[in-house]
């Protein structure tokens, strides 16, 4: 029998005494502003660029703290850092976001990735909430009407596709909106975000949902339609189930208690094809035909699509009660606790070969930042905690 409030304490104690602290001590660029991401085991920095999107999530994950977990000043501090760096280094002065920095803001890499914005609004969105300042609120909308003009072609110059050919679009985006149409919504007119909402919904659940292996696709063509090819035939298994919880927050959000059982239904689904039945853990990308993937890291077990499918898992539990959920809790939290926690230092590790030996020792680099680990562990605590009180 699960003990969920000793589990609640387990996740709510690597958050508060572990995770956070870490960033706390490590990631703060005290000379130029902003986070140091890229971090060794101990801490130590191994590089001095920023990555916009990091630098975001980072700002909203201490924001969202703020909000939700304690007033904490320093918490508050910590995000006013990071928010203070990227309002004035982190866009071209139009809210159009670089996707890096260099450690003392000078642009790196063109504004090409739409997800600097999304997670630039999310930011600026909740540490606005937390400070009541309507300029940060102005900033988040500002980003968020950008995403919304991006969001059919979200590369645009800097599309390198040869135009007309294959054109395909990606989950990413429409995923990522079911999320952040709820993250700012309190600044946004009640318009806008029953359209984005349902926009979202309907590409996620029908658009890019294939009813014949009742799995999401990765890439679909312009008009929703399957194409057989790398791209076409791509799966994402952590991308599939994080939308899922986003899903069902719709779901409860929206009160359409079938949307949700789909939701679990269809994370169940995906860990079912996507979980390595010879070493344990979830692939990294998957051929939804069985064919190889062009990915080379294929095979690998990253950090965040094990603790997105923590948070899917409890939310379909609490929600439906479905006991496969909690089922497949079990085995998915047994193998994340056992594999990426690192015993020594602080943070999690976020890349294991796929016999899950840790193939990268850093905590943070290019892609790894203050973000899954932390917003994984809050979401499992409180759920966790919603599961043990109302049983």
């Amino acid at each position: 029998m699960i003990d969920f409030t000793a589990l609640a304490k387990q996740y709510k104690s690597e958050l508060l005494d572990n995770v956070i602290p870490f960033w706390e001590q490590f990631s703060t660029d005290t000379e130029n502003g902003g986070y140091f991401t890229c971090l060794n085991r101990d801490g130590e920095v191994f590089d001095k660029d920023k990555f916009i999107w990091l630098q975001a999530r980072q700002v909203w994950l201490f924001s969202m703290l703020y909000n939700k977990v304690e007033k904490k000043v320093d918490w508050l501090n910590m995000a006013r850092h990071g928010a203070d760096f990227l309002d004035k280094y982190g866009h071209d002065g139009s809210y159009n976001w670089y996707f890096s920095v260099d450690k003392k803001g000078q642009p790196l890499v063109q504004p090409y990735n739409i997800f600097s914005n999304t997670f630039a609004a999310m930011a600026f969105g909740q540490l606005s909430m937390a400070t009541g300042n309507r300029n940060l609120g102005e900033i988040a909308i500002k980003t968020f009407n950008e995403v919304i003009k991006r969001k059919d072609n979200p590369k645009g110059a800097y599309n390198k596709l040869y135009p007309g050919t294959r054109n395909l679009k990606n989950f990413a985006l429409p995923m990522i909106l079911c999320n952040l149409s709820l993250e700012i919504e309190e600044l946004l007119s009640p318009e806008l975000v029953s359209e984005t909402i349902e926009t979202a919904i309907r590409e996620v659940m029908e658009v890019f949902y294939s009813n014949e292996h009742g799995l999401i696709l990765e890439n679909v063509t312009a008009d929703g339609q399957f194409s057989d090819t790398f791209d076409g035939r791509l799966l994402n298994p952590g991308h599939a189930i994080e939308a899922m919880w986003f899903i069902m927050d719709l779901g409860v959000r929206l009160n359409r208690p079938s949307l949700i059982e789909k939701a679990v239904e269809i994370t169940l689904n995906t860990l079912e094809y996507g979980w390595d039945k010879k070493h344990g853990g979830i692939f990294y990308f998957m051929d939804i035909k069985g064919y190889p993937p062009q990915q080379l890291e294929w095979d690998q077990k990253l950090w965040w699509v094990h603790l997105e499918t923590l948070i899917s898992l409890l939310k379909g539990y609490q929600l439906t009660g479905n006991m496969k959920c909690l089922e497949w809790f079990e085995k998915v939290h047994d193998y994340t606790w056992s594999h990426f926690k690192d015993t020594e230092h602080g943070e999690w590790y976020g890349y294991l070969n796929r016999a899950g030996e840790v193939l990268l020792p850093l905590k943070g680099g290019k892609w790894k930042g203050c973000f899954h680990v932390p917003r994984g562990l809050y979401q499992c605590w409180q759920t966790l905690e919603a599961i043990s009180q109302n049983k």
